[in-house]
């Protein structure tokens, strides 16, 4: 498309497929929709309140009328409002002018002049941007999530038993499973997840500076607070009944760091898998016709992996600006909030284009049953720290020292082993199971908690 090759971003271009899903909560074109969706359900809310005489109550055919505004809203009718915005030069007003339009040539003519009644501008931003993030996560980003978690956890559950030398410091180290280890990114995601998934998405509708001025003047009797918040709820949003001219963003702030976290914790499994790629655990299954190096016709790179990291990074540090910038406005406003909002969008989009990557690389990944032997036959030292437990056990004061003298920077055979436990003045039921002891078989528990972090299904 000419379009995508010629997007600024790489959002709109190279990856403008994959960020499809997103377009309708986080483009402009959903924003418009989103500002239309809470001018017209307040002129229906205004409508449907006995205390404000001058907004009449509309019939059922009117009411459908001005849902299909925002219901249906095209492309056609988007540039209608961006013509006017280009005149007016105010986003939000261009938003009400073109309501007032298609009022004007309908039976809710004489409702016109109520459309954004007592309204400022972030009362319909705030409560649209707040919508359409929440839908964005809950339509798209969690699901691609909860995709990702379940394939961490099928993969864990097929290796929950696959012995696997573990590595602290890069080093040998007491052996593990490649399910257990896989589990425990699972547990750390979903842990994550669920913070992510209570987070609360408030809203705000209180007028100019907060204090619902303009509506009590004009209104007095009218109940404002409660009408405000039942507006707000009727949203599916949580009621801010405390702000200056805008809703201070502090739950957008907390979302971001919420993401944040999941991120770091997705960038950190996805360097593992890239580890235990590299290491041999895992081969990569290539696709026909696929290209791994320009040069090196064996490669199958851990693109999938790699790409992700780098999303992960452009999206966490999109966010922490983010979470940085939007809680702090100059008295009860400045306009700094209203470019960096638009940019939100955008590191959500890194983050979800990352859940993509690690998705497909680990539909990729297969994994080496002979390496991971191998490596573990090649590490008989890593028992040292089972004989000296035991060794301890029994009383022995320099149980590390002589294993330590024995094992410590040389290689280790198993023969090695078997002639120093054999050596030792231990009870004997200790030292046979200390002989029949292999790095494969020397797991604790590593089985049982993967299966019990990632179920048995």
């Amino acid at each position: 498309m000419t379009d995508s090759l010629h997007a600024l971003s790489p959002l709109d271009g190279r990856y403008a497929e994959k960020t499809a899903a997103l377009r309708p909560f986080l483009s402009e074109w959903a924003l418009m929709k989103y500002r239309l969706r809470v001018e017209l359900r307040w002129l229906l809310a205004l409508s449907e309140e006995a205390g404000v005489a001058h907004v009449r109550e509309f019939t059922p055919a009117e009411k459908d009328f001005l849902t299909s505004l925002s219901a249906d809203l095209d492309d056609c009718a988007v540039r209608r409002i961006k013509d006017i915005e280009a005149r007016a030069k105010h986003d939000v007003k261009a938003v009400e002018y073109y309501i007032r339009e298609r009022l004007r040539v309908s039976s809710l003519r004489d409702v016109e002049a109520s459309v954004h009644f007592a309204c400022t501008s972030d009362d319909i931003n705030n409560l649209a941007y707040a919508m359409m993030f929440r839908d964005a996560m809950r339509s798209v980003w969690q699901p691609a999530a909860q995709v990702v978690l379940e394939q961490i956890a099928s993969l864990a559950r097929a290796s929950a038993a696959t012995a696997m030398l573990a590595r602290t410091h890069g080093q040998a180290a007491t052996p593990t499973t490649l399910g257990k280890e896989l589990a425990v990114f699972r547990h750390r995601l979903g842990r994550q997840l669920r913070q992510v998934e209570a987070q609360e998405y408030l809203g705000k509708f209180n007028g100019a500076t907060g204090a619902y001025n303009a509506h009590r003047i004009a209104y007095p009797d009218v109940d404002w607070r409660g009408l405000s918040r039942q507006f707000v709820c009727g949203l599916g949003l949580a009621f801010n009944p405390l702000t200056t001219q805008i809703e201070p963003h502090d739950y957008l702030a907390e979302l971001a760091h919420a993401l944040m976290r999941f991120n770091t914790v997705l960038l950190d499994f996805c360097r593992d898998v890239w580890t235990y790629i590299a290491l041999g655990a895992f081969r990569q299954q290539a696709a026909a016709g696929d290209v791994g190096s320009s040069t090196m016709p064996h490669k199958v790179n851990p693109i999938d992996f790699e790409n992700a990291e780098a999303n992960l990074g452009i999206s966490s540090s999109g966010l922490a600006h983010l979470a940085g910038k939007l809680p702090v406005s100059r008295l009860q406003r400045d306009l700094s909030d209203s470019s960096a909002l638009r940019n939100y969008g955008v590191a959500i989009a890194h983050s979800y284009l990352a859940l993509l990557s690690v998705g497909s690389g680990l539909k990729k990944l297969a994994i080496d049953h002979a390496a991971l032997a191998a490596d573990l036959e090649n590490a008989w030292e890593v028992l040292a720290e089972a004989i000296q437990t035991v060794l301890r056990k029994q009383g022995y004061a320099d149980a590390y020292e002589q294993l330590k003298a024995l094992t410590r920077g040389r290689p280790v055979t198993q023969a090695d082993l078997s002639e120093f436990i054999a050596g030792l003045d231990i009870a004997s039921d200790d030292k046979t199971r200390l002989l029949q002891l292999s790095p494969a078989s020397y797991l604790g528990y590593a089985e049982e908690l993967a299966l019990d972090a990632v179920g048995n299904e």
